[in-house]
């Protein structure tokens, strides 16, 4: 009873974290630029791999489970940050982004920096 108790939650942690890679991988497809896509591959792929990590724990009856947790807290200490410094680096090259009402923050700021104010000096 308890093998295909923990057999069923296995197979759900990983069916749920291969869909949410599926949907990750839509993303690489579908959205506009390329800061979208690095989004969609992040978060979705991050939080996909850690499900199936999850699973792979649990179909071992817990035997895998402290090398499944440290990939886990790896795989989602470095993916958002390796994003966000790739994102950073882009836009410092000039990839633009597609923007929305909301505008872009970043060159807003960039271009803030470079104005010289009055009453320096």
């Amino acid at each position: 009873m308890t093998q295909t108790l923990l057999g069923l939650i296995a197979s759900g942690l990983i069916l749920a974290g291969t869909l949410l890679c599926l949907i990750g991988a839509i993303g690489l497809l579908r959205l506009p630029d390329s800061y979208s896509r690095m989004h969609s591959a992040s978060k979705a792929g991050s939080l996909g791999a850690a499900l199936v990590l999850a699973g792979v724990a649990t179909a071992s009856s817990g035997e895998m489970a402290l090398e499944a947790l440290f990939a886990v807290l790896v795989l989602l200490a470095t993916a958002p940050l390796a994003a966000h410094a790739v994102s950073r680096a882009a836009h410092r090259a000039g990839y633009k982004p597609r923007t929305g009402r909301l505008g872009d923050a970043l060159a807003e700021q960039q271009a803030e920096d470079r104005t010289p104010t009055e009453g320096r000096g």
